[in-house]
């Protein structure tokens, strides 16, 4: 797939896959759908996948992405999150927005009971925001997790940790919807 701005890297990717147990059943909601690794990888495995994005052009290179892998159970929405999310009984709503503790209210209206959402959130700052919001929205299961892949060098003489590797990108803050959604 082509890349513009910042994508979701497959080491997160596959943890999101993991940790949510989606599955060819499932519809997810995405925000921030950026060059569309996250949901297109998604709509590889679920029924639908709904991304939302405030970017014009960001859309444009996640719809060229669609093209490339010939997807038809996406839908690509060029608004904002944080203002609502229309889909209903949804098992999966990703966030990977600068805020994206303000978008919660709108996820847990979306999300089916014990559906998941996850916040893909760089700094420590933004993960403990996002904690705090669903804690405050009554979510359960909340636990964060960082993925970091170390190459290795295999070699006749040994092998051992490369100096390469993809460390950081970012925190997966995970909640389930336990409980009914707020009004």
């Amino acid at each position: 797939m082509k890349r513009g701005p910042q994508v979701i890297l497959p080491k997160d990717i596959g943890m999101i896959i993991a940790y949510s147990c989606v599955s060819k059943d499932s519809v997810c909601v995405d925000a921030g759908t950026g060059s569309g690794w996250l949901a297109l990888s998604l709509a590889r495995i679920c029924k639908h996948v709904y991304s939302y994005e405030v970017r014009e052009d960001f859309l444009k290179i996640a719809e060229k992405n669609r093209q490339i892998l010939s997807l038809d159970n996406i839908t690509f929405k060029n608004k904002d999150i944080t203002k609502g999310i229309s889909e209903r009984e949804v098992d999966l709503v990703t966030l990977d927005l600068p805020s994206s503790e303000r978008a919660l209210r709108h996820a847990k209206k979306a999300l089916k009971k014990d559906g998941v959402v996850v916040g893909y959130l760089p700094h420590t700052e933004q993960a403990s925001r996002f904690a705090a919001k669903l804690n405050a929205l009554g979510f359960t299961d909340i636990h964060a997790i960082e993925a970091i892949v170390r190459d290795m060098l295999v070699r006749e003489e040994g092998t051992r940790p490369s100096t390469k590797g993809i460390w950081h990108t970012a925190y997966l803050v995970f909640a389930r919807n336990s409980s009914l959604p707020v009004s």
